[in-house]
């Protein structure tokens, strides 16, 4: 019988995610029945709004995590068995079966990918989900227009990275981003071509964001909340926008918070803020394909990416991302044959 390595949930976190939280079984793989297919995951994606998923009471972005069971997310893959005609063996998919080695996958739940246009990793990173929410939080949620200046936190992050980058390929005249960590807040400016970086951790987000874009900004996508939102509030011209795509910061927080009462800047201002939930916004996905593909054939695109290896590393690379280890996208190669 074909067994594969699965992570599971022990028990859900108190305060901050530990790494015996999470377990690696062994258990058999089923055999497959019409319309299915049997994938040898390549890569796996560990993502912040996991951390969301791990709660047993607040629902985030999708099902919560159930103790005792494997774990899932986005994952790229080979399919090495085929039941249904419309995927063939040999071909390269992507699904939401990740945190296993072997994944017994619906076809009808796949999207084919092609190597040839972008490595398998970037099909999970700025090709895939984490750059289409980039790409929707800045042209439907805020609405970027040419000439906007865009505030971007997060901005070493998977979606930060991209957003950051697309905003100047779509026509922003000044793009900043914040960051912790002397180290990324250059990488930001030197790497990514930012005009300015905020390291939140050596000075306050307002002053920061002050001295980096001191005329002020028209748009904000907002990874943090909390002070940030703030900060972003404060420097927003009338009529600026905000795409809310995340608030890691009150994942876990146990300490003060800022009062709602900023929000009133919101009002004063006639601030647009929209949240927005990527899955919603399919539609934009050829669009945004065809767009992101370009920008990396021509080079205009920097790929930025953390990748641990094996399923053994899956439980530390994602602690590590809450920690902010990673820089770009974080993830977990599970196929030591298949190259970055």
């Amino acid at each position: 019988m074909t067994t594969t390595r699965v992570v599971t949930l022990v028990r859900r976190p108190h305060a901050e995610p530990q790494a015996d939280d999470f377990e690696i079984v062994e258990v058999p793989v089923p055999p497959l029945a019409d319309g299915q297919l049997l994938v040898r995951n390549a890569f796996m994606s560990v993502d912040p709004s996991m951390r969301g998923r791990l709660d047993e009471t607040v629902k985030h972005y999708t099902t919560n995590f159930q103790v005792g069971q494997p774990l899932d997310g986005s994952a790229v893959g080979l399919v090495v068995q085929s039941a249904d005609q419309s995927v063939p063996v040999g071909a390269y998919v992507r699904h939401r079966l990740g945190w296993r080695e072997l994944a017994v996958v619906d076809a009808t739940t796949v999207s084919v990918v092609d190597e040839t246009i972008a490595p398998l990793s970037r099909w999970l990173g700025v090709l895939g989900q984490t750059g289409l929410t980039a790409y929707v939080g800045l042209v439907r949620a805020a609405d970027l227009q040419r000439g906007d200046s865009v505030f971007v936190s997060a901005a070493a992050g998977a979606v930060g990275t991209a957003a950051a980058q697309f905003a100047r390929l779509l026509g922003a005249s000044r793009v900043v981003g914040s960051t912790g960590g002397e180290r990324k807040a250059a990488l930001l400016v030197d790497e990514l071509g930012l005009d300015g970086a905020v390291d939140y951790r050596s000075e306050p987000i307002r002053a920061g964001l002050e001295r980096v874009a001191p005329e002020g900004i028209d748009v904000y996508f907002d990874n943090v909340g909390g002070d940030h939102l703030v900060a972003a509030l404060d420097a927003l011209h009338i009529g600026g926008r905000v795409a809310l795509c995340g608030m890691i910061s009150q994942v876990g927080a146990t300490g003060p918070r800022p009062s709602i009462d900023h929000l009133i800047l919101a009002v004063l201002k006639r601030v647009t803020l929209r949240g927005f939930i990527v899955r919603d916004h399919e539609d934009l996905r050829p669009e945004f394909e065809e767009r992101v593909g370009s920008w990396l054939r021509n080079g205009e695109l920097v790929s930025k990416q953390t990748v641990a290896d094996g399923i053994e590393g899956a439980v530390d690379a994602f602690l590590g991302m809450l920690r902010g280890g990673n820089v770009g996208k974080m993830l977990v190669r599970l196929d030591p044959a298949v190259a970055e």
